[in-house]
């Protein structure tokens, strides 16, 4: 089979779970006068009972919104929980065996590897647009207006405005994250939220409404050679602490910029997913153990969780 041929199954594969997401919020612009402002986005339906997962700016500000299928087919939607630290939502229609998409592992994409956007771009008809890239890298930090985005992949498949919530897939037609932005003025370059973090972060939306995650309060990036060399740092792995919030777990525990954690639990960190798998694993009030490097000096204590605030 040829890779055009690969790419058509896989679009083929994946279309008929990719849905519209169309919303309306009513804007006040003085004390006597408002106005409605309409959205459009993208949303892929995740399992047969109707939840369709999506990025939390395409619901934001808003309740209820309309869900088309690819066929033209109209839901009215609720939205029944928002993440804003991750950027992800979870909507719910009334029905049921509706056709759902199979999930990748995002932990083990690599550069290079085939990477397919699929959406509704612009809010047109016509059923999902597809634009065709790569991988251009994995772990990627991404500043937004709502804070950092951690672990994002990035791609040069074209994600246009619309595609928001939408698919990037696999040559096999996999779920390997949903689209998430583009850079204004960066040449199309596209990022994505890793789809084990969404499925994550859907399943506690769909059973609690909310996500009650406990944090650390670190901002930190992935270890590696050239890091190690450039600043004399004493290991090639682990998660480098760039900044730490006031009063936060790692605040209170005495960790401070520069730090490099080498372990947290039982779990060996090579980068900062693996800190923020076992923190996601924990519960708010347990007591952890953590290993760093300050210095070239081993060091070990223990930091009680606590939950995220919301922001």
């Amino acid at each position: 089979m040829s890779n055009e041929e690969k790419i058509i199954k896989a679009v083929e594969k994946i279309s008929p779970c990719v849905v519209s997401v169309t919303t309306k919020r009513r804007l006040r612009y003085n004390l006597f006068n408002s106005f409605e402002m309409t959205g459009v986005g993208s949303g892929i339906i995740m399992n047969p009972d109707g939840y369709v997962l999506t990025n939390n700016h395409v619901v934001e500000g808003t309740n209820t919104v309309d869900v088309y299928l690819c066929d033209g087919k109209k839901y009215e939607g609720d939205v029944i929980g928002t993440d804003p630290s991750t950027d992800i939502a979870v909507i719910k229609i009334n029905g049921n065996n509706f056709y759902s998409g199979e999930f990748g592992n995002s932990d083990e994409l690599k550069p290079g590897q085939t990477a397919i956007a699929i959406g509704n771009s612009l809010g047109l008809t016509g059923g999902p647009t597809v634009t065709v890239g790569v991988v251009s890298a994995v772990r990627r930090n991404i500043p937004s207006q709502r804070g950092v985005l951690e672990n994002m992949i990035q791609t040069d498949a074209a994600i246009n405005p619309g595609n928001s919530g939408g698919p990037l897939i696999d040559s096999e037609g996999k779920i390997i994250a949903i689209n998430n932005a583009i850079i204004p003025y960066a040449q199309g370059i596209g990022f994505a939220i890793p789809i084990n973090i969404a499925k994550d972060v859907a399943n506690e939306l769909i059973t609690y409404g909310h996500v009650t995650r406990p944090w650390l309060g670190i901002l930190g990036m992935d270890m590696n050679p050239t890091l190690a060399s450039y600043y004399n740092l004493a290991t090639e792995e682990g998660a480098l602490i760039v900044r730490i919030n006031e009063e936060s777990p790692a605040y209170y525990a005495g960790l401070k910029p520069g730090d490099i954690i080498v372990k947290i639990g039982d779990a060996t960190v090579k980068g900062m997913e693996d800190v923020r798998r076992y923190i996601w694993r924990r519960k708010s009030g347990e007591i952890i153990e953590i290993q760093i490097l300050r210095k070239h000096k081993q060091l070990t204590g223990t930091l009680q969780l606590t939950e995220m605030p919301v922001s």
